[in-house]
């Protein structure tokens, strides 16, 4: 295993580093994807993605001490400092925790602090008190009030600024939101659905759905992982039982699931039709993997040598020639075959910068528990 931590340290580093030199010249953008020819797709800041690639480098950066990873990681950072103020997303943990959140973690610059606190005050703007949890999109006419299971990444800045402050509102919030979140987005077999519609009125759920997953009653492969990420990360933060138990079901319903891959990359859905004929999620593998290494030792079971041994089955996949790039190829990204939102047919077979990013942090989850061992 040390081989293949190394091997895709190594290549993570020399795609990231030729990527963020590519984009030197322009300030305002960020990574994204690439087209099918291979061309760099960028971003602006507001893009829900446009934290991921300066926490990529972060995270190299504290890997490596290199200091032309920092010089990029501190650029790529500030270029969506204007973010800290939107009220119009609930993606602001993902963009402001992944950037500044790392940069504040290994260089304490208090600037960085004050710019995740703003970030945690814009975002619970977006709490809705009396339903109790936090609205997701403001633009989709057919839910009234939806909230989609990726909401729960976004509560670790909300934890992240409770400790810097003491303010027990974030973590009144973040505590609230996943709470309800277990009871109404979760189906007895503990898959998930999507989206979950609130009504405004009676503050009760109305009905799950989907956006980009297959059907309303399937298991989107990215939404799972965000589930098994976001109850583990949860009872991390807070040492709550019914977080951890939460992470164990979802974890036994990917690593159980019949249409779980040999190599063990999902199918962008577990119920998609066309199995095996339709593409995997690579994305998804890497955001599944990280939360696994966190789950392998938080969980003192008996299972938890099953979570470890699936995230590392994981990352030797995404580290074959199958899932990881050449070096100067993908655009610069690290990964290829991610589907972002196969329905609209946007970003489907693609590198994503999500997906580089929760890679990076298995990788390194994986090297921290060698060198402890």
């Amino acid at each position: 295993m040390s081989s293949v931590i190394e091997k895709g340290l190594k290549r993570s580093i020399e795609q990231s580093e030729f990527m963020a030199a590519s984009l030197m010249d322009q300030p305002d953008r960020l990574p994204k994807t690439t087209e099918k020819d291979g061309t760099l797709v960028t971003s602006d800041t507001h893009w829900w993605c446009s934290g991921f690639f300066s926490g990529t480098l972060w995270m190299l950066y504290e890997a490596t001490g290199n200091e032309t990873l920092k010089k990029y990681a501190e650029n790529y950072t500030m270029r969506i400092e204007k973010e800290q103020y939107a009220l119009d997303t609930h993606d602001l943990g993902f963009m402001m925790n992944c950037s500044f959140g790392n940069g504040y973690r290994i260089t304490g610059n208090e600037n960085y602090k004050k710019i995740l606190l703003q970030s945690a005050r814009s975002l619970a703007t977006r709490y809705n008190e009396n339903i109790g949890v936090i609205r997701s999109w403001d633009n989709k006419p057919k839910w009234m009030y939806p909230v989609i299971i990726d909401n729960l990444m976004n509560l670790e800045l909300l934890e992240n600024a409770y400790k810097l402050s003491q303010d027990s509102l974030f973590d009144k919030i973040a505590n609230s939101h996943a709470t309800i979140t277990i009871t109404n987005h979760f189906r007895p077999d503990y898959s998930s659905c999507h989206v979950v519609d609130y009504d405004t009125i009676t503050n009760k759920a109305l009905k799950m759905d989907t956006h980009q997953g297959y059907s309303s009653t399937s298991a989107w492969a990215r939404g799972q992982a965000w589930g098994l990420y976001g109850y583990t990360m949860m009872y991390r933060e807070t040492g709550k039982p019914e977080y951890l138990e939460q992470a164990r079901k979802v974890a036994r319903f990917i690593k159980n699931h019949p249409n779980l891959p040999s190599d063990k990359v999902p199918y962008w859905d577990f119920d998609a039709p066309d199995i095996p004929n339709t593409p995997r999620d690579a994305s998804a593998a890497a955001v599944m993997a990280s939360a696994l290494i966190e789950l392998s030792q938080l969980d003192k079971s008996e299972e938890a040598s099953a979570w470890f041994d699936l995230a590392e089955a994981q990352i030797r996949s995404l580290s074959s020639p199958d899932y990881l790039a050449e070096f100067g190829t993908n655009g610069g990204f690290i990964l290829k075959h991610s589907v972002g939102n196969l329905n609209k047919n946007s970003e489907v077979d693609v590198p994503l910068s999500y997906a580089d990013y929760y890679y990076v942090e298995a990788l390194l989850r994986l090297k921290k528990l060698q060198n402890e061992n």
